[in-house]
């Protein structure tokens, strides 16, 4: 009954991570449709944010706004300099923000160096939960990615902006004859995706160990998720992380970490070949 409890904990951090990995790259994909294959540096200088408040010995909360301000000025720049002029040209966005991860990952390698830094927990120790004892700052971080979630869809569903957002996708032809400002909502919105990249790392960065070629793995993991539970919905992306991230728990537990990465890898395969739109595509 431990051993359940303990791999059901497991799967729902598994979810949660994802989730909150992938959310800033499915806000900027699903939206807009820039592959935006620097999302996973952008976590990783999200985590080094994290490590520059620890080395100035200030309060680890300072992370947070510091990683939003860094990370949004980046996207600022990428959609300024470059994403604006590639929007609706996916193939291109995709070089494009693949030559400005290269570029981000070898400034980090120089101003930090290649070895492995870390990050100390804000909250230590463990709580009894389910007749198991879990590390509380995991729990936390649970807490803090479904309460996004929820604040993230009530917004999109309710507020004035996520109308103009929807109107901006579906139609904007129609959008921009009705006065909605096309680029510079497209702009926020990009920006809004990397900052929450951002945001990802530093709450990921007392969990992993940082270094530049960190973000490799988030991205793949992010696309993975995206192939499954679609683009352009915060339902699918919660159904795309509970699928790869329980089939990865799962298949870990059984055949080891290998065994995990390929059963992620030949599920999103079966995917592209079968199910091209995913489990729920934008409607």
């Amino acid at each position: 009954m431990d051993i359940l409890a303990l791999h059901g904990l497991n799967f729902v951090y598994s979810i949660a991570t994802l989730g909150l990995i992938v959310l800033g790259l499915a806000v900027v994909f699903g939206l807009l449709g820039v592959m935006n294959m620097a999302h996973g540096e952008l976590v990783m200088i999200g985590a080094y944010c994290a490590f520059v408040v620890q080395q100035a010995g200030l309060h680890p909360v300072l992370a947070v706004p510091l990683a939003l301000c860094v990370c949004g000025l980046v996207g600022l720049a990428m959609e300024w300099t470059v994403v604006r002029h590639l929007y609706r040209r996916p193939f291109d966005t995709l070089l494009a923000t693949w030559g400005i991860a290269i570029l981000l990952r070898e400034c980090v390698e120089n101003l930090f160096g290649r070895g492995y830094q870390s990050v100390n927990e804000t909250v230590g120790g463990t709580v009894m939960l389910l007749s198991v004892r879990y590390p509380t700052y995991r729990l936390i971080l649970i807490a803090i990615v479904i309460t996004l979630f929820i604040g993230l869809f009530v917004w999109y569903q309710r507020s004035s902006t996520g109308a103009r957002i929807k109107a901006m996708v579906s139609n904007p032809e129609l959008a921009a004859a009705v006065g909605i400002n096309g680029p510079r909502l497209a702009r926020s919105t990009f920006v809004f995706g990397t900052a929450m990249a951002g945001l990802a790392g530093v709450l990921l960065a007392p969990l992993v160990r940082i270094e530049p070629f960190m973000g490799i793995d988030y991205l793949l993991s992010s696309f993975f998720v995206l192939v499954v539970g679609g683009l352009g919905s915060l339902e699918g992306l919660l159904i795309g992380s509970t699928v790869i991230g329980g089939s990865n728990v799962v298949a870990s537990a059984a055949f080891g970490n290998t065994g995990g990465y390929l059963t992620v890898l030949a599920i999103s395969i079966l995917f592209l070949w079968l199910k091209q739109d995913g489990l729920y595509a934008r409607r």
